[in-house]
């Protein structure tokens, strides 16, 4: 198993994240192609592919939230630090929109909670939408449509998560964050651990 495309968890563990400010860069460029290679660039495909239809043909939108979903989880648990989210998923996503950059603007904590019961658990273990709430391909991040059903637009909704994994990204790679890296670097561990024990 790898911990990234063509890495190890040996490649992991060789890296001086004291003082190296190189290895911090291959460290982030671990991380990058891992979350890339799970999530992002599945996810761009499906939008790829789904986006040649006329938008009232669309139907790859719950695989692409699934995703993304997936991946707010992991993101999330990476900036706090967290080596198991269970019990703890809706604590996780509360902050992930309430606090990231690209969503704060859209989310308080009601609306969070509400995006994490009718998206977040709705479609990744009853495989809908629960609630009266639409998932769309067109339109603002979210709003309202013109029977006033809220809805959440799935494009827009990607494009702010990639946006905010390269946010990320670029905060472990200026030394002055000391928490966040602290916090990457424990659940990095804990990944490489976990690999070990399975060989």
């Amino acid at each position: 198993m790898k911990i990234a495309p063509g890495v190890d968890s040996g490649e992991w563990d060789g890296l001086n994240l004291t003082q190296d400010k190189g290895d911090w860069v291959k460290a982030t460029k671990i991380f990058e192609e891992r979350i890339s290679a799970r999530y992002i660039e599945p996810a761009d495909l499906l939008m790829e592919s789904d986006n040649k239809r006329n938008p009232v043909d669309r139907r790859y939108g719950f695989s692409i939230m699934a995703i993304d979903c997936l991946l707010i989880e992991t993101l999330q648990s990476f900036k706090e630090g967290k080596t198991n989210t269970k019990n703890k998923s809706k604590s996780v996503f509360v902050n992930f929109l309430t606090q990231s950059d690209e969503f704060k603007a859209h989310f308080d904590e009601k609306q969070a909670e509400r995006f994490y019961n009718e998206f977040r658990c709705g479609i990744l273990h009853q495989a809908e939408v629960m609630g009266e709430a639409l998932l769309w391909s067109v339109g603002m991040l979210k709003g309202k449509n013109l029977e006033g059903v809220p809805y959440i637009n799935r494009t827009v909704f990607h494009e702010c998560v990639k946006k905010e994994v390269a946010s990320y990204i670029g905060k472990l790679n200026n030394p002055e964050n000391q928490v966040l890296r602290k916090n990457f670097i424990n659940k990095m561990n804990f990944i490489a651990r976990v690999e070990l024990d399975q060989l």
